[in-house]
Formats: C-alpha cells, sequence, structure tokens
C-alpha cells in the first residue's frame, strides 16, 4: 500500500453522456462496514474516528465534557438539548448553470434533513446559483451560530479563500466556522462505488486483468487539492481492486484523455469513468463522454454523501477553538482511511 500524504490543517479560509452498454445484471452492493480489522491493519469504525495521539484524544474528551457540563443545572439536573438549539449547517456549493447541478445539491439537503430531523439546513452558493452564500449567511440571526461546510472535494482555493472570505463579510454577525471539504474520505469511495455500480460496473476474474478506472475530477492549481484526488483515488483502487489514475477536466494534469491512454497503454482497455463531482456540470458531462466503457453520474444525492456532510458538521465542532471562522483541519490520513460515521 502506497504511503499516505499528511494531512495539513487547512487555512482561514447531462443525462445523456453518463452511458452503460448492455450487460449482467450488477452486483449488490456490499454490506456495511462493521468494524472489522483491515488487511493494512486499520479498523473501521462506525461512528467516531479512529485518534492518531493521546493528546488528540484528551483534547475531544475536554470538549465534549464541557459541552455536557455546561447543560447541567445547579439543582444537578440538565438541560435538554433540542437541534434548533444546534449551530445551523450551511452547505456550500460551488454554482452551475447546468440546471441539474441545483436539483442534486437540493436533493443532497434533503437527506441531511431527513438524518438528522430539527436540524436547521440551508444552502449557499459561491457563483452563479441562488441562494448566494453571502445572502445565506445574511438571513442567519445576529449573535447566531453556524457551521460552513464546502459541498467540494479537496482543499482548493474556493475552502482556502472565498468561503472564509465570504463569511468575514457576510458573517460578521455570527459565531461561526468553517468545516473541513468532503473528500478525501471512505464515505466518498462508497458514492463513487455506488454510482459505477449504477452506470453497469462488473468485474470478474477474467476482466480483472484488463479493467481500469480514471477518477475525473474538476481540477485545481492548489497542490493539496490534487494530493487529495490522489488519495481519493488510491482509496478507491483498494476498492475496486484495479488501477484507478486521477484525471482533470481543467488547471491540471494528466487530463481524462491522457490518462485513458496511460491506462490503455497498461493493457487496460476496459475503462470506466468514475465522476468525482458532488453535481452535474460542464466538467462532469464532458469527462463522462470521453469513456470507453461505462461513465458513472457524479454522486449527488447518494446516502454515503449526505452522511458525509454531517460528519464534516460534527467534526468541525469538536475541533478545539474552532468558532473563530477558520477551517477545521481534516483527519489524519490514518483516520481518514478508516473513520466512518453511521447514519
Amino acid at each position: 500500500m502506497t504511503e499516505p500524504e499528511p494531512s495539513k490543517p487547512l487555512l482561514p479560509s447531462q443525462a445523456s453522456a453518463y452511458h452503460r452498454p448492455p450487460s449482467p445484471p450488477a452486483p449488490d452492493l456490499p454490506p456495511p462496514l462493521d468494524g472489522t480489522a483491515q488487511p493494512d491493519g486499520t479498523a473501521q469504525l462506525l461512528g467516531t474516528a479512529q485518534l492518531d495521539s493521546t493528546a488528540q484524544l484528551v483534547s475531544r474528551i475536554t470538549v465534549q465534557l464541557s459541552s455536557q457540563l455546561s447543560r447541567v443545572r445547579l439543582d444537578g439536573t440538565r438541560t435538554p438539548m433540542t437541534p434548533a438549539a444546534r449551530p445551523a449547517l450551511v452547505a456550500v456549493a460551488h454554482g452551475s448553470r447546468d440546471p441539474g447541478a441545483l436539483r442534486a445539491v437540493t436533493a443532497l439537503l434533503e437527506r441531511v434533513r431527513e438524518l438528522r430531523p430539527g436540524l436547521d439546513v440551508r444552502l449557499g452558493h459561491i457563483e452563479i446559483d441562488r441562494p448566494a452564500l453571502a445572502d445565506t449567511l445574511a438571513e442567519l440571526e445576529p449573535r447566531g451560530e453556524a457551521v460552513l461546510v464546502p459541498l467540494l472535494l479537496g482543499r482548493g482555493h474556493h475552502v482556502k479563500h472565498d468561503i472564509p472570505r465570504t463569511l468575514a463579510t457576510a458573517g460578521r454577525h455570527l459565531r461561526a466556522l468553517v468545516a473541513a471539504p468532503l473528500g478525501p474520505h471512505p464515505l466518498l469511495v462508497e458514492a463513487l462505488y455506488g454510482r459505477l455500480v449504477e452506470a453497469g460496473w462488473e468485474l470478474g476474474a477474467r476482466s480483472a486483468h484488463g479493467t481500469g478506472v480514471v477518477l475525473a475530477a474538476a481540477g485545481s492549481r492548489d497542490p493539496e487539492s490534487a494530493a487529495d484526488t490522489r488519495r481519493t483515488a488510491r482509496l478507491l483502487s483498494e476498492r475496486l481492486g484495479v488501477p484507478v489514475l486521477p484525471a482533470y477536466a481543467s488547471a491540471a494534469s494528466p487530463t481524462v484523455p491522457e490518462a485513458l491512454r496511460a491506462l490503455a497503454a497498461r493493457g487496460r482497455h476496459r475503462i470506466a469513468i468514475a465522476s468525482y463531482f458532488t453535481a452535474p456540470g460542464r466538467f462532469a458531462a464532458q469527462s463522462a463522454a470521453k469513456a470507453p466503457w461505462i461513465a458513472a453520474a457524479p454522486m449527488g444525492a447518494h446516502p454515503a454523501l449526505a452522511r458525509l456532510v454531517l460528519h464534516r458538521y460534527e467534526e468541525a465542532l469538536t475541533y478545539p477553538g474552532g468558532w473563530l471562522g477558520e477551517a477545521a483541519p481534516t483527519l489524519t490520513d490514518q483516520g481518514v482511511t478508516s473513520a466512518l460515521v453511521s447514519a
């Protein structure tokens, strides 16, 4: 297994295109991960992240204990914490001229609300679509609390600069913080796998040696964003048992055609495109159109993605000292490999 790259804390921060040929019925999704040991020695944990140090464990216990003690009255009884008392979850989407993008993000947030009834879940866009993030923040009550969860897949310019800048201007009346981006995380891999299966993914003993996958992403000039995409590609390769090469629609290399040629040079001619996009859009459609075999749809409202949105929200709330508008750090790569959250 490739040595993982260390994560760093973040700074403040079209239907016809997805095609499938006739194929045998796709296999059922595997049973849920259950906490058993993995080949690399890590454990798949449900509902918690593997902690990489005693200090981190003590820090989390301290924060959670403080939160619980703050709810105890002088007479020893506890003040119930209703869902309405929790900070609002503001999901931050990129925005797209493709009308399917807004529909996909709206459906995703409906799943989030179903998983957490009573939680105030709102949507704001960085560009193009409405509501704009600045307008969503302005609608929150003065001195209210909010956790901004980027529906973005890596540590790029939007996460590090655009979102914190908007929060600093339009959210000055709030007590707020920015959660880590969605990726990398094993729940993303489950969403990617699920979409591949829907598109017709099947892998037999005879076909395995000639099969490969291109993980098509938007692309960014930020090297940390590319590192996050490469990490997801490695996790997906472990999940599928075939080579997975990351590729980009813009700003970075290799491109999708270059990745397809690289796999073909290795004898992999049965190549699927995994769509590393939260929602439909121009880049997703262009990438899918290049698939020589099958192309998966964007992750959209996949149940694993909804669980991951809530995980990032809760993770941000456990980060000590995070209520200053800065982004919460991602987990260590060891934690990323093993951390899962149960809905």
